[in-house]
C-alpha cells in the first residue's frame, strides 16, 4: 500500500468524519454501495476537496458478498477488498478480520478483468490477523452436512471453525505473519491445521470430497505468494498514519442479527458485527471513538426484510419473490436460498439497540416501492404477535448476552407473527418513518445500484424531516395507525400513546393483495 501523505495537522485532521459502516438487518442491505459512494468522486469526501485514504476491513472474512455496480456498467461483489477498490482506493484487512489468501487471490484476478491495475498492491493485512485456510472451510462444510435438516446455515468458508480453532489453540493458529515469515513454519503450523481437520471429519463419520482437503506444501506455497504481494503490516501503526491522511471508511460485513453475541443463535455468525470492533481499532489508533463530530457510525437497511438460509424471518412471504428480483443474491450450496419478507420495525428496533450506537441512517432500495405497491404489497410490521397473543414492538437486548439466553429469543422470535399495516407508498416518507423510528438522521438514500443513484442528506437530522410522517398507536387488541408532524422519537413515541385510531388492520404473515394505502380491516388466515 503506497502509504498516504501527512501533511495535515492533528489540528484538522479532527475536522475529517470517519464513518463506519454496519448493516442493520441480517446482511446483504447494500454496505458496498453504500461504502463504494462515499469513496466515489461525487461522495462527502471528494466534494470536500479530499479523499479517502482507505476502506478498513473489520470483521469477517471471504464470505462477506458487498456489490458494487459502476455508472459504466461494470459490477464486482467485493469479499476481502473493500468497496472502495473501483476508485483506487486502498484495503486495510485489520487484525479483525480472517484472511483467506487462496480466496484474495481469485478476488484479485476477477478485478484485474474488471480494470483494476494490480488490485494485491492496494492490499494490506495486519501481520495480527489469523489465516482462514482450507481445512477450516472443510470441516464447516462437514458439520453442515452431518447436521442434515438442521444446519444452521453457513457460507461454508470456514469462518466460525477458524475462530474455534485459534481459541482452542492459539500458540498454532496461523496468522498472517507466518505467510511473511519462514516457509518451515508456515508449514508446521499448516500441518497442524490439516491434521485437525482430517481427524476431526473423521469423528464425523463422513467422507470428505479429496479437494476440499489440499496438500500442505501447495498452500504454504500460495499463502507466501500472497504475502510477498500485499503489504504485510503493523495494523495499528498504519491506522494511525490512515486516520491523520482522511477520511476513513470502515466498512462491516454481514449484519447487526447475525452478530456472535446479538444475533438468534446458532444461525450467527462467529463475529462481531456490530460498530464494537471498528471503534475499537479507532481507539488503539489514539482517536477519540466517542467524539460523534468526529467518528460517525451509519446503519444501513434496505426498505424491506432479508435473509440467506436458515433461522427467523418473521415477516417473510415467498409472494414477493417475483417483485424483487435479486441479480446477486441466489441460492446458495451452504446458505440456502435468498429469502424476502416485509420491512420488520421490530427487528430493526433490535438491531438498533444491539448496535450500541447508530448517528445516521442509509436507506437503499428505495426504488423497489413502486413494485410492492402496484402488487398491493406495500406493507410492514410494526409489531409482532407472540405465541401467546400478545404484541410485542420490541425484543429484550441483553446487557451482556449469554447462549442460552439467545437461544431463548431465537425461540420466541421464531413463534411471532407479524402485524402488518401498509407503508408510505412515498420513498421521502418512508425514509423519514425510518429515521425517526430509529432515532437516527438520514445520511443517504439510495434509489438505485450506482453511486449516482445516491442522494445525500448533509446535516440532516430526525427532526428536520418533512412532509408527514406514520406512526402507529396501540388499542385494544389492536393496531391503528394516524398522521402527525414528524418530530424527534422520544416525542413521537409518547404521541402515538394518545393518538386515537383512525382505522385498524388485523395481523398474520400472508396477507392478501390490496390497495397499500388502504385503511381497511382486513382478515388474514392464521400464520404458517
Amino acid at each position: 500500500m503506497t502509504e498516504p501523505r501527512t501533511t495535515r495537522t492533528t489540528r484538522t485532521t479532527r475536522t475529517a468524519r470517519h464513518t463506519v459502516v454496519v448493516d442493520l438487518g441480517f446482511g446483504d442491505a447494500g454496505k458496498g454501495g453504500v461504502v463504494d459512494a462515499l469513496c466515489a468522486p461525487g461522495g462527502p469526501a471528494a466534494r470536500a476537496g479530499t479523499r479517502v485514504p482507505a476502506v478498513v476491513r473489520f470483521n469477517g472474512g471471504a464470505q462477506a458478498a458487498h456489490t458494487v455496480v459502476l455508472p459504466d456498467g461494470r459490477r464486482h461483489t467485493f469479499a476481502q477488498f473493500g468497496a472502495g477498490t473501483f476508485h483506487g482506493v486502498p484495503t486495510l484487512l485489520s487484525r479483525q478480520v480472517l484472511v483467506d489468501p487462496l480466496a484474495l487471490g481469485a478476488e484479485a484476478a476477477a478485478l484485474a478483468g474488471r480494470g483494476v491495475v494490480d488490485p494485491l498492491g492496494l492490499v494490506s493485512a495486519d501481520a495480527a490477523a489469523l489465516l482462514a485456510t482450507p481445512w477450516h472451510a472443510a470441516v464447516n462444510r462437514a458439520r453442515e452436512r452431518a447436521r442434515g435438516a438442521g444446519a444452521h446455515g453457513s457460507c461454508g468458508r470456514g469462518i466460525g471453525e477458524t475462530v474455534a480453532f485459534a481459541a482452542a489453540h492459539p500458540e498454532a493458529a496461523p496468522r498472517v505473519a507466518d505467510a511473511a515469515g519462514s516457509p518451515e513454519r508456515l508449514r508446521r503450523r499448516l500441518a497442524v491445521v490439516a491434521d485437525w481437520a482430517r481427524a476431526t471429519i473423521a469423528g464425523l463419520g463422513l467422507p470428505c470430497p479429496p479437494a476440499e482437503l489440499p496438500a500442505v506444501a501447495d498452500v504454504a506455497a500460495v499463502y507466501g505468494t500472497f504475502a510477498r504481494r500485499v503489504a504485510v503490516v503493523d495494523g495499528e501503526a498504519l491506522l494511525r498514519r490512515l486516520l491523520a491522511a482522511g477520511p476513513v471508511v470502515f466498512e462491516g460485513a454481514q449484519g447487526v442479527l447475525l452478530d456472535e453475541r446479538y444475533g438468534f443463535h446458532p444461525h450467527v455468525t462467529r463475529s462481531t458485527t456490530t460498530p464494537r470492533n471498528a471503534l475499537d481499532l479507532l481507539a488503539a489508533a489514539g482517536v477519540d471513538a466517542g467524539d460523534r463530530d468526529l467518528v460517525a457510525c451509519w446503519g444501513v437497511t434496505r426498505t424491506y426484510a432479508t435473509r440467506h438460509g436458515a433461522g427467523p424471518l418473521v415477516t417473510e412471504d415467498e409472494a414477493l419473490a417475483p417483485l424483487l428480483p435479486e441479480p446477486d443474491n441466489g441460492t446458495g450450496r451452504w446458505q440456502g436460498r435468498f429469502r424476502l419478507g416485509y420491512l420488520d420495525l421490530v427487528t430493526l428496533r433490535y438491531a438498533r439497540e444491539a448496535a450500541g450506537r447508530v448517528d445516521a441512517l442509509a436507506v437503499t432500495h428505495l426504488d423497489r416501492l413502486a413494485a410492492l405497491a402496484a402488487a398491493g404489497r406495500l406493507l410492514l410490521a410494526p409489531a409482532w404477535r407472540s405465541p401467546a397473543g400478545d404484541l410485542l414492538e420490541r425484543l429484550p437486548v441483553a446487557a451482556e448476552p449469554d447462549l442460552p439466553g439467545q437461544r431463548r429469543l431465537t425461540a420466541l422470535v421464531a413463534g411471532c407473527r407479524p402485524v402488518l399495516v401498509p407503508a408510505p407508498a412515498d420513498p421521502a416518507e418512508l425514509a423519514g418513518l425510518l429515521a425517526a423510528e430509529l432515532a437516527a438522521p438520514l445520511a443517504l438514500t439510495s434509489s438505485g445500484a450506482t453511486s449516482r443513484d445516491k442522494a445525500w442528506h448533509p446535516g440532516a437530522s430526525v427532526d428536520h424531516h418533512t412532509g408527514s410522517t406514520y406512526v402507529w398507536a396501540r388499542t385494544i387488541g389492536d393496531v391503528a395507525w394516524s398522521r402527525v408532524p414528524p418530530m424527534a422519537t422520544a416525542r413521537w413515541s409518547r404521541a402515538c400513546r394518545s393518538t386515537p385510531a383512525t382505522g385498524s388492520v388485523g395481523d398474520g404473515s400472508r396477507p392478501r393483495p390490496r390497495s397499500p394505502t388502504s385503511p381497511r380491516s382486513t382478515s388474514r388466515r392464521s400464520p404458517r
